[in-house]
């Protein structure tokens, strides 16, 4: 017990977990960034959209640690190429979810809108966004979560981290230093799934939570 909480009292734990948040925090985003208007541009094709689905998919399927080890010969070893790898896995959920949730709005809903007088960007914004706003926010909270675990596997390229923890534990065969690490991240992804919680709650509008609520 005593080597478990020694981890917690080490100099370099609270930079670690700094590490951690930073990269995390990063990866998600520059993964909204990239994702968001991807959904947007893409959302009135179906060809374009199916496309999407089907790339976000792929990336879904690639292994984290393949990903660090490929971008090796690019970035190297540390910061860039945790961040940048991470970011590749942070994108295809956001995506999917951002081209499903604007693609299931209800036409006749648009339709109304454009009877209104409303541009395609006041539609966009005023009517697809909000009521795509609770799947899109779930894409970027499994993201998140996600990419909080993955980035537990960038001490392999010496980015730092809350892995190195985990690493240090089974070289040493000490079981207590590794449970401290998987610990700590286990807490920052319980932490960040309430958080995206709270966001996906807010800004989901008001009538939809209200609608839910009588569809249960």
């Amino acid at each position: 017990m005593q080597e478990f909480l020694q981890v917690f009292q080490r100099s370099d734990f609270i930079s670690n977990f700094i590490v951690h948040i930073e990269i995390s925090a990063l990866a998600v985003l520059f993964g909204v960034l990239v994702a968001i208007p991807i959904a947007i541009l893409v959302n009135r094709s179906d060809s374009a959209s199916t496309l999407a689905i089907n790339i976000g998919n792929l990336g879904r399927a690639i292994p984290s640690l393949a990903l660090l080890v490929l971008m090796f010969p690019i970035f190297g070893l540390g910061f860039d190429n945790a961040l940048f790898a991470v970011t590749l896995l942070a994108i295809p959920p956001i995506l999917i979810n951002g081209v499903v949730g604007l693609r299931q709005v209800n036409p006749q809903t648009l339709d109304a809108a454009k009877g209104m007088g409303l541009s395609g960007r006041q539609i966009l914004s005023g009517v697809q966004v909000p009521i795509a706003a609770p799947i899109i926010f779930a894409g970027i909270r499994t993201s998140a979560v996600q990419v909080v675990a993955s980035v537990t596997l960038a001490t392999f390229v010496g980015a730092g981290g809350l892995g190195d923890y985990i690493v240090e534990g089974f070289q040493r065969n000490s079981t207590a230093i590794a449970v401290a690490g998987a610990l700590a991240v286990a807490v920052l992804a319980i932490i960040t799934e309430v958080i995206f919680a709270g966001l996906e709650r807010g800004f989901t509008p008001k009538g939809l939570r209200i609608a839910a609520k009588r569809g249960k």
